[in-house]
């Protein structure tokens, strides 16, 4: 009996990579803070203080917009994401979401059935959903992701990792960076082809 050959799993943070998290929070943060929309900045840090939040105030301004505004079913998705990740899972490549999106309690119901539906809604295919806070523990044979945080975490514990580059990761020196989906598709592919042609190798010499 032949052996099966393994997937190659790509782990896919949503938030900032797939869909514009930023852009769909900043009219809500000038609706919660009563600021013009003019005056909150594209350019942001991780923590939001460009616009006055903190990362105090966040979860607030979270949870406003998760229940009362349906924040995560109306992001709009990056240009080009949904497209590479169909052409991606055609390919054979496993698309593992991983996001830690549930954060916050309490509301933890409207944020998967959110998360879910703008999945459908946009078409973004995936064999796993993952809602974890330690992205290595999932496991992954590549990773993508912008949460500076998260970036160093996977590069410490040794995993390859695309940084998907915007306001809040620019300044971190990482080995693999793109701000461009179909760059990412590129990138994905390249390391998928050296990840079967290293298991055929394996297979020959009888491992």
């Amino acid at each position: 009996m032949s052996r099966r050959t393994p997937a190659f799993v790509f782990g896919v943070d949503l938030d900032g990579v797939v869909a514009d998290f930023y852009g769909g929070m900043r009219p809500v943060a000038a609706e919660w803070t009563g600021r013009p929309l003019a005056d909150l900045p594209l350019d942001v840090s991780f923590g939001l203080d460009e616009w006055g939040i903190g990362r105090n105030r966040y979860p607030d301004l979270h949870r406003f917009a998760v229940v009362q505004r349906d924040l995560f079913r109306r992001l709009e998705p990056i240009p080009g994401a949904p497209q590479a990740l169909r052409r991606l899972s055609e390919s054979g490549v496993r698309i593992r979401i991983i996001t830690h999106r549930l954060f916050l309690e309490h509301i933890h119901e409207k944020t998967i059935t959110q998360t879910v539906a703008w999945l459908d809604h946009h078409g973004v295919p995936y064999w796993d959903l993952c809602f974890m806070k330690d992205k290595a523990a999932v496991g992954a044979d590549l990773y993508i992701d912008d949460s500076p945080d998260n970036l160093k975490a996977l590069v410490e514990d040794g995993q390859a990792v695309v940084a998907f580059t915007n306001s809040t990761n620019r300044t971190l020196d990482l080995p693999l960076r793109s701000g461009d989906w179909l760059q990412v598709e590129t990138i994905v592919r390249e390391r998928m082809a050296a990840f079967l042609a290293q298991g055929e190798a394996h297979r020959l010499a009888g491992h």
